[in-house]
Formats: C-alpha cells, sequence, structure tokens
C-alpha cells in the first residue's frame, strides 16, 4: 500500500511538471509572437525593394531627423536663414548607395551649440553692413551745432558731409541727407554768404563785370547766381552791388537701382531727386558722363529716332519738358557715346521707373533746378548700379 501511494505522488509530480514546461513554452511562444507582431505594425511602410536594405533606408531616415532634432533642440532654426544652405531634395542628392554609412544623428547639446554658431537672419530682410560707431558722435555733434548759438552752419555742414564717408545703414544715410539738404535751403540757396565757407562768398562787383562771365569763373551758370541774387534781368547787375558767389562746379550722382540723382557742389551733398531712367534694352549706360558745351537748351527742336517725327516746343504732346541738358560719355559703359540726356517729361507719372530709351528723365520743376546748376564741360553726371 505505502509503495503505491510513493509512486502515485511521483506520477503526480511529473505531471505537475509537465504541465509548468508546456505552460512555460507556451507563455515564451506567444510573447514572441506579440512583439514580432507589435514591430511589424509600427515600422514605417517601406517599398518591398527597401526591405533589408539597411543603408539607404537608415540613411534617409538619419537625414529626416536631423533637422527635426535641431528645430526642438532650437527653435531658431525652424526659421530658414539665407546664411544656411537649404536641404537638398530627393532630386538634387546623390544617389545612395548600400555601403554608404548612414549620418550620424547629433545629440541635442551638439545640435544646440552648432544652431546657435549660425547666423540666424530673416529672409526678408537685405543684410547691410554694420554702422561706425562713429556715427552717433559725429551726428550728435552736428545738431549740437546748429543748436549753439549763433548757430556754427558750415561747421554742422562738413560734419554731415564727413559722416556720409562712413559705414552707415540705409536709414542713417536717409537721415542725414535729409538734414544736408534743409541745410542746403540756408548756406547755398539762401542769400547770406557764412564766414568760413570754403564754396560760397561774397563778391562786390566792378565796374563792367557781367553775370555770365562772372559764373563762368566759378564754374557755375549764371542763371545760379541771378536766383540765390533775386535778381531779376542780368543787364540790371550794377556796380558796387555785393553778390552771393557759388564756387563750382556741382555734379551729380545716378543710382540705377533707387533711380535717385544726388547733387553735389564740389563734393558736398546738396540734395536728392528722384529720376525716371531707360527701359529693358534701353537701359541708362553706367560710368562717368560730362555736360556737353553747347548743350543746355530750353525745350529744343527733337526727332524721335524711332518715328522719326520732329516734335517741337509748342506741341502739345512735346515729350521732353522744360529742360534738356545733353551728356557726352567720357568712361565705364558711358566713354564714347552720345545722345543721352537729363530732360524733363511729359509722363511725370513715371519718374521712379524705367521707362525712358536711356535719358535720365526729371520733374520739370526740377530738371530747371538741376539746369541751372551744372557747368558745360567741369560738371560731371557719374552713373552707378
Amino acid at each position: 500500500m505505502a509503495r503505491f501511494s510513493s509512486r502515485s505522488a511521483r506520477n503526480r509530480r511529473r505531471q505537475t511538471a509537465g504541465t509548468l514546461y508546456l505552460v512555460g513554452a507556451v507563455v515564451v511562444f506567444a510573447a514572441v509572437v506579440f512583439f514580432l507582431f507589435r514591430g511589424d505594425s509600427s515600422a514605417p511602410q517601406e517599398d518591398l525593394t527597401d526591405a533589408g536594405n539597411t543603408g539607404p533606408t537608415a540613411a534617409r531616415e538619419s537625414e529626416r531627423a536631423t533637422p527635426r532634432l535641431a528645430a526642438e533642440a532650437n527653435p531658431q532654426l525652424a526659421s530658414v536663414s539665407p546664411d544656411v544652405p537649404a536641404q537638398a531634395t530627393p532630386q538634387e542628392r546623390p544617389q545612395e548607395t548600400a555601403q554608404e554609412t548612414p549620418p550620424q544623428v547629433p545629440q541635442p547639446a551638439t545640435v544646440d551649440r552648432l544652431a546657435q554658431s549660425l547666423p540666424v537672419t530673416p529672409a526678408n530682410v537685405a543684410s547691410e553692413p554694420p554702422a561706425d560707431a562713429g556715427v552717433d558722435a559725429a551726428v550728435a555733434d552736428a545738431m549740437a551745432m546748429l543748436q549753439a548759438r549763433p548757430r556754427q552752419v558750415i561747421a554742422a555742414r562738413d560734419k554731415l558731409n564727413e559722416t556720409l564717408s562712413l559705414a552707415l545703414t540705409a536709414q542713417q544715410r536717409q537721415a542725414v541727407k535729409t538734414q544736408m539738404a534743409r541745410l542746403s535751403d540756408e548756406w547755398l540757396f539762401g542769400p547770406a554768404a557764412f564766414a568760413g565757407d570754403t564754396l560760397c562768398e561774397t563778391y562786390r562787383v566792378k565796374p563792367g563785370d557781367v553775370l555770365q562771365v562772372i559764373g563762368r569763373r566759378n564754374n557755375v551758370p549764371y542763371e545760379a547766381i541771378m536766383e540765390i541774387n533775386n535778381i531779376r534781368r542780368p543787364e540790371s547787375l550794377q556796380a558796387g552791388k555785393a553778390l552771393k558767389v557759388i564756387k563750382g562746379p556741382f555734379h551729380a550722382k545716378v543710382y540705377r537701382s533707387t533711380f535717385t540723382l544726388d547733387l553735389y557742389l564740389r563734393d558736398t551733398y546738396v540734395r536728392s531727386f528722384k529720376v525716371g531712367l531707360g527701359k529693358p534694352g534701353y537701359e541708362t549706360p553706367t560710368g562717368v558722363w560730362r555736360v556737353k558745351e553747347g548743350g543746355k537748351h530750353i525745350k529744343p527742336t527733337w526727332t524721335d529716332p524711332d518715328t522719326q517725327r520732329v516734335y517741337k516746343a509748342n506741341d502739345p504732346d512735346y515729350p521732353l519738358g522744360s529742360r534738356w541738358i545733353a551728356l557726352q560719355g567720357v568712361s565705364g559703359a558711358a566713354k564714347g557715346r552720345t545722345g543721352f540726356a537729363i530732360h524733363g517729361t511729359k509722363s511725370p507719372e513715371q519718374i521712379g521707373m524705367a521707362g525712358s530709351r536711356g535719358c535720365i528723365r526729371m520733374y520739370n520743376g526740377e530738371a530747371i533746378q538741376v539746369y541751372n546748376l551744372l557747368f558745360p564741360l567741369y560738371s560731371k553726371v557719374e552713373v552707378l548700379d
């Protein structure tokens, strides 16, 4: 009886162990199946031809992961900088091979340091050279001179003019030019000559003096002397009269990119004018021009070179406006060229645009001002991009 009980116990233990082994095997098998199916369901859906090809697939995944990681590590990189090359599209990338080593994905700390070292500039903001550190101080000095008693107009003008040779932002340059244009109404176009001014002086008229000769001696048109001295007729000049005389010549710089003409007396900035320039195919040539001798006219007869129509001053559709200042090419692309001029216009809506056959168009009133200041042979007009 005892032997039977012992044998039954051993049988029961064998059955229990077998059951446990079976259950364990089932659990292990189920776990393997579970993880295999889980891995398949979370894997990115790729073309079957890439299955098992870890080189290209891993490389593409790494390329996609890198910019995401950089943007998360430093949000500034989310905006594209013109100084950072754009990521190549799939068509622009070189063909990948299975032997290529997948690029390493930077760790967040590494990406953060890299991102901080890159200049981030908004794509719609044009980069400018850094402003000179002395600009604000120079402008402040000039303003102090104008607020002093008595006002130091000439010293302030010269200080501001020196400032234009420094590295300025566009906003600073425009502010300096605006202030200098206001000052020109006082030191240049006003009736008084200031002590110490090397650009204007007082001249006492001698018997036999003629305005045209006085102007020629100073390389300025006599019309400018008449205007600033409020002289109605040249023949009314009287001996002993004190005249304010400008010591020229005047020059101009024309900027094609901004459709602007800047006027200078010698090397001193005076003021700016908006102009119209040559249209595509008739671009205003860059280079240095000079005012042609005998080339200044008031509404001259003009023949259209395309249609051969002859326009006279009293024609209702006369195209040249109030004045004509013929130019002669001296250097650059302008060298040896003729037929170009600064003139008025019957189409003021085209000022600030490219609409002429290459000439420099101005509003009619401003064309008269420039006509009265530029002197043949001595006044130069430089056209720049």
